[in-house]
């Protein structure tokens, strides 16, 4: 992670109390959403899910690799309002990376041993965190896209 411009660990707080994002990608300007299981690694700062090669959201991120997430909420009062939304590149995760990932994913989710899974990791160099309880409408943004 990126000890100049640390993610505000409100963030990453957040990040680690839910389980599934909304994955949003796009092809020949065409956009689409996945809804996905994922855990996060604060170490390598990245949202790790898997999905088959053949889905139309991996499909998408051969042409286009930067895509965007959001985590939400879901409240009607509106003073507990939070959610994050995303940006960064994705890839598939070999290696090193794959093994910690692998390892970490499982726990979280054991369900995911009966399956060939293919683990996919994106780095987010985005994240805008809205919390109303710090105040309505209140951002709380780290920006890494001038360092990536």
């Amino acid at each position: 992670m990126n000890t100049e411009n640390p993610i505000d660990e409100r963030i990453i707080t957040y990040i680690a109390e839910h389980h599934i994002f909304t994955l949003a990608t796009s092809n020949n300007n065409l956009p689409y959403t996945a809804t996905c299981f994922y855990v996060y690694l604060p170490e390598l700062n990245m949202f790790v899910f898997t999905s088959d090669t053949t889905t139309k959201h991996i499909s998408d991120t051969v042409e286009q690799s930067y895509v965007a997430g959001a985590i939400a909420l879901e409240t009607s009062i509106i003073g507990k309002i939070r959610g994050i939304q995303f940006c960064g590149p994705i890839k598939r995760l070999t290696g090193k990376e794959l093994t910690q990932a692998k390892k970490v994913y499982i726990h979280k989710f054991p369900i995911a041993m009966l399956a060939k899974t293919t683990l996919w990791g994106i780095t987010p160099d985005f994240i805008k965190m809205t919390d109303n309880r710090l105040g309505f409408g209140k951002k709380l943004i780290w920006d890494n896209r001038e360092n990536s």
